[in-house]
């Protein structure tokens, strides 16, 4: 749990300090480009600061948001779940990226591991039932790691397959892909978990899913979303 007293020593305001860990985290910029977008607002920081603050700070509310979401994502993200996995490459070696989201889009759990098979897929699959419980319903590819972590957990019976059917977490991919073009990948695993964990879970605050709602809506969902950033590590 947070705590108010994490901005005690630092002279730059937890305003500045948000602002700056949230466009790194949420868009696609480089530090650069943060420091260059605070200096347009008159705000005098270095590229190294953000990183320092993204590093220091972004795990703390990662995990203030996963802690208020996810009493309530308990309650009916237990419908469906989809599962997928993608390649990332780690200091030139290739790297598993695991994903689970809820029938609306939401992200789960992302675990990074070194192999794609058996030992890895039920780490992921025990992990998100430690957190979220077990699903009705479990969509994943063809890959065969799948159906033997499945039994091993004792939900086999709760596994679907089929063509298109987990589009939702392939397309879950993306905003995480356009945030590893702009960081020029990563050189170390733990590194990779760290950030895919705190971006999971700022894009779950932030994503208000546009294109379901009318813009009187988004407009009031999004205000909220950022009023609620604003308060992190308030008290």
């Amino acid at each position: 749990m947070t705590r108010p007293a994490s901005f005690k020593y630092f002279k730059t305001s937890p305003e500045i300090i948000r602002l700056a860990v949230m466009l790194y985290i949420r868009f696609p910029l480089s530090l650069r480009n943060v420091e260059d977008l605070l200096h347009e607002r008159g705000i005098d920081v270095s590229h190294e600061s953000v990183r320092y603050w993204w590093n220091r700070f972004g795990p703390m509310f990662a995990a203030e948001i996963r802690r208020k979401r996810v009493q309530q994502l308990r309650s009916y993200s237990k419908w469906k779940w989809h599962v997928d996995e993608v390649f990332v490459k780690v200091n030139g070696k290739r790297h598993y990226l695991w994903r689970a989201v809820d029938h609306e889009g939401e992200v789960l759990e992302v675990v990074v591991t070194k192999r794609r098979n058996k030992a890895a897929a039920l780490k992921f699959l025990r992990k998100l039932m430690k957190r979220h419980g077990c699903a009705e319903e479990i969509v994943t590819d063809r890959f065969a790691s799948y159906k033997a972590a499945l039994r091993k957990v004792g939900a086999l019976e709760k596994q679907q397959t089929g063509r298109w059917l987990n589009n939702r977490v392939e397309n879950s991919h993306l905003p995480f892909r356009r945030r590893e073009r702009a960081m020029q990948r990563f050189r170390r695993m733990r590194s990779l978990q760290k950030f895919a964990s705190v971006h999971s879970s700022v894009y779950n605050h932030f994503n208000r899913e546009r294109s379901l709602v009318s813009r009187d809506t988004f407009k009031l969902t999004r205000a909220a979303a950022l009023s609620e950033w604003r308060q992190l590590c308030s008290g």
